[in-house]
C-alpha cells in the first residue's frame, strides 16, 4: 500500500478521534479525579476507542479480514465502553473476556489443541487483559508499551495481510499518544482502551507463537506481568483486597507519590519492555535468555520499589 494511503488512514483516525472527544464532551464521559487518580483535572476517558476503529477500519479496507478478531474486539471494547460510562458487574466483564480468548483461538486456528492447553491459554488471555486494564494508570503508559510491542513485531513479520494490521495499530496508538502523552492529557484510553488494545496484542502474540512454535513471545509482556504479578503479591501480603483500587503498582509509585513526571515513567517502560524485546527476538528460542531477563526484571523491580518507598519515607520526614 502507498505510503500516501498509510497519511490518510492517520487523517481519518485523527479526525474520529476529535469527533469522539465532542461526543464525550456532549455526553459527559469525563474521567474525574479521586484519591487514587494520577491526574488532577476532568478529563475525556475512553480516547481509546481509536484502537478499535483502527482495526475495524483494517478489516473493512481488506474485505473482511480477521472476522472472529473483529468480534473478540467489538465485544471486549463494547462492554468496557459502558463500563467506563457506568459501573458493569465484573460477571459481565469476565464473560466477554473470555468470549474474547475463545474467538482469538478460533481465529488462530487452536482450537485443535488438548482442552488442557486452551484452558491455560485462556486463563492467560483473561489474566493479560486484566493486566493491560490495571496498569492503564498515568499518561503515555498504554501507548508507549503497545509501541514497544507492535514495533518489533511488525518488523519481524514475514506474513503481509497481518504486518499491515500491525501498521494500522501503530498508526492508531500514534494517533492516540498525541492526545495522551502530554502533561495534561487531553483524553485516557480508558477501559475500552486498555482492553481492546490487551486483545489485540494478545492476537498478535498468539499468531506468532502459533507460526513459530516460540514461547519466549511471551516475554513481550514481560514489564507488565513483572508489576502486576508482584504487586498482588505484595497486597495479599498486606491483607489487602486485592480487586479494590489501589497505587501500589510501581509506575504509580514513581509518578504519583515519588513525583517523577509521569511520561518520563511511561517512556521508560516502554524503552525497557523494547529492548527485552529485542533481546528476544536475537536470542532466537533460548528459555535460558527468558527466564535470565524474568529473574532480572523481578530483582530491578524489587530493587527500584525499595528505592521508591525509601524516598518517599524520606520526604515524609523531612
Amino acid at each position: 500500500m502507498d505510503n500516501l494511503i498509510y497519511l490518510l488512514i492517520a487523517a481519518i483516525l485523527f479526525v474520529l478521534e476529535l469527533l469522539y472527544f465532542r461526543i464525550a464532551e456532549r455526553f459527559r464521559i469525563i474521567d474525574k479525579p479521586n484519591e487514587r487518580s494520577s491526574h488532577k483535572h476532568p478529563t475525556i476517558r475512553g480516547g481509546g476507542i481509536i484502537f478499535i476503529i483502527a482495526a475495524l477500519l483494517y478489516s473493512v479496507w481488506n474485505g473482511g479480514a480477521y472476522p472472529f478478531l473483529m468480534i473478540a474486539i467489538l465485544l471486549s471494547g463494547s462492554v468496557s465502553f459502558i463500563d467506563d460510562i457506568r459501573s458493569l458487574p465484573n460477571s459481565l466483564r469476565f464473560f466477554a473476556h473470555l468470549c474474547s480468548g475463545l474467538l482469538i483461538l478460533h481465529e488462530v486456528g487452536l482450537f485443535s489443541l488438548d482442552w488442557i492447553y486452551i484452558v491455560v491459554i485462556l486463563v492467560l488471555v483473561i489474566g493479560v487483559i486484566n493486566a493491560y486494564n490495571f496498569m492503564d494508570g498515568i499518561n503515555g503508559i498504554t501507548g508507549f508499551y503497545s509501541l514497544a510491542i507492535l514495533i518489533p513485531l511488525y518488523f519481524t513479520e514475514p506474513d503481509l495481510q497481518l504486518k499491515e494490521l500491525h501498521l494500522f495499530s501503530i498508526i492508531g496508538v500514534l494517533v492516540f499518544l498525541f492526545f495522551n502523552a502530554r502533561k495534561r492529557a487531553r483524553c485516557f484510553a480508558g477501559d475500552v482502551g486498555s482492553v481492546s488494545m490487551a486483545v489485540l496484542v494478545i492476537f498478535f502474540l498468539v499468531s506468532r507463537i502459533s507460526t513459530t512454535q516460540n514461547l519466549n513471545y511471551i516475554g513481550f509482556l514481560l514489564l507488565y506481568g513483572v508489576d502486576t504479578i508482584l504487586t498482588i503479591i505484595q497486597r495479599l501480603y498486606l491483607k489487602e483486597n486485592i480487586f479494590k483500587a489501589h497505587r501500589r503498582h510501581l509506575f504509580q509509585l514513581y509518578s504519583n507519590e515519588y513525583k517523577t513526571p509521569h511520561l518520563i515513567v511511561s517512556v521508560g517502560y516502554g524503552l525497557v519492555q523494547l529492548l527485552i524485546n529485542w533481546l528476544l527476538i536475537c536470542s532466537g528460542n533460548s528459555a535460558f535468555v527468558l527466564a535470565a531477563l524474568i529473574l532480572g526484571a523481578g530483582f530491578c523491580y524489587i530493587g527500584l520499589k525499595l528505592i521508591a518507598y525509601r524516598g518517599i519515607n524520606r520526604k515524609k520526614t523531612a
